[in-house]
């Protein structure tokens, strides 16, 4: 008789998450949000990704710090912490947080895939918007008051951090979805302006969208960055002109200092991605406006029919 493959089967309110093992790769395990993908981790090697966008952040991290140095990386949206893992089995160690709005889920999680013994991985349970928009230690405090800090949930085991914690992240991975959807509010120039505030001098953010042909919200979200970084690129496994391409990921990385995988394209590996900066970027975002709270929209349903 098969084993049953199930970890777990969590209701969220009015969506369903499940854990599910590989039936061919022992030790492979999807996190899916209403039947959609949201990660996929390897216990036996968390280094091993399968997805191609995460295998562009982490090149992005492979080169944000000296091998096997810390780097402090903040996780906005952790999911089963493909990437958290990743960093620990890459540079045991590194101080990381992680900003989670759904306490339950990761303490299921946590629980069927415990992290490894000295990881120092801590959680800020609550909205990314709110938790970025809390003040910062060297903030003068307005007559007005400020949110609270998000409080942690009594069900979620393992470290908890405040608001003040994110402060000078080295990389950033905003990585915000609503099941298939990333809502607006946690797109726009003022989020991201908050996300730059919390940056090291030189810190890196990545932010993974799902797009297609012809990219009008991944143009607008770079159009926003790039009002905000002073170095931009997208990165996108699709060909950007076909306008019969699939939709797929686009992951945008910011800074204030030059890129390495601009300046390095090789981190990439092979077959090599397509790569939009400087000039061919500013050509391919043409008159896409930027997002504002107030002039923002959600990323693109992928269940829309212009998809088929």
């Amino acid at each position: 008789m098969p084993r049953n493959r199930r970890v777990f089967s969590l209701s969220l309110d009015d969506r369903k998450a499940k854990l599910v093992e590989s039936r061919r790769r022992a030790g492979r395990y999807e996190l899916s949000v209403d039947g959609i993908a949201q990660s996929v981790v390897s216990m036996t090697d968390p280094s091993e990704l399968e997805y191609a966008y995460t295998q562009h952040i982490a090149r992005a991290m492979d080169a944000a710090a000296a091998p096997g140095a810390p780097l402090f990386t903040v996780h906005l949206g952790a999911g089963a912490l493909t990437l958290a893992r990743y960093v620990e089995a890459t540079r045991a160690g590194s101080p990381q947080i992680a900003v989670e709005f759904e306490p339950e889920l990761y303490a299921a999680v946590i629980a069927s895939l415990p992290l490894p013994p000295g990881a120092d991985l801590r959680v800020i349970f609550g909205d990314a918007r709110a938790v970025a928009d809390a003040d910062l230690p060297d903030e003068a405090r307005s007559s007005a008051p400020s949110s609270p800090s998000p409080a942690p949930d009594a069900a979620a085991p393992g470290s908890t951090a405040v608001d003040t914690d994110w402060v000078d992240a080295q990389f950033t991975v905003v990585d915000l979805w609503d099941a298939a959807v990333i809502r607006h509010r946690v797109a726009s120039e003022e989020f991201y302006r908050r996300v730059a505030a919390r940056s090291a001098t030189g810190g890196v953010v990545a932010v993974n969208l799902l797009d297609g042909h012809p990219f009008e919200y991944s143009r607008r979200q770079a159009a926003t960055l790039r009002t905000v970084f002073a170095h931009v690129a997208v990165v996108l496994d699709a060909e950007p002109e076909d306008d019969e391409g699939p939709l797929g990921n686009v992951v945008i990385f910011a800074s204030d200092d030059p890129l390495d995988i601009v300046t390095t394209p090789d981190l990439l590996g092979s077959p090599r991605p397509h790569m939009l900066h400087d000039g061919s970027l500013t050509s391919w975002i043409a008159e896409a406006r930027i997002m504002t709270d107030a002039d923002g929209t959600d990323s693109p349903d992928p269940d829309d029919p212009i998809w088929d």
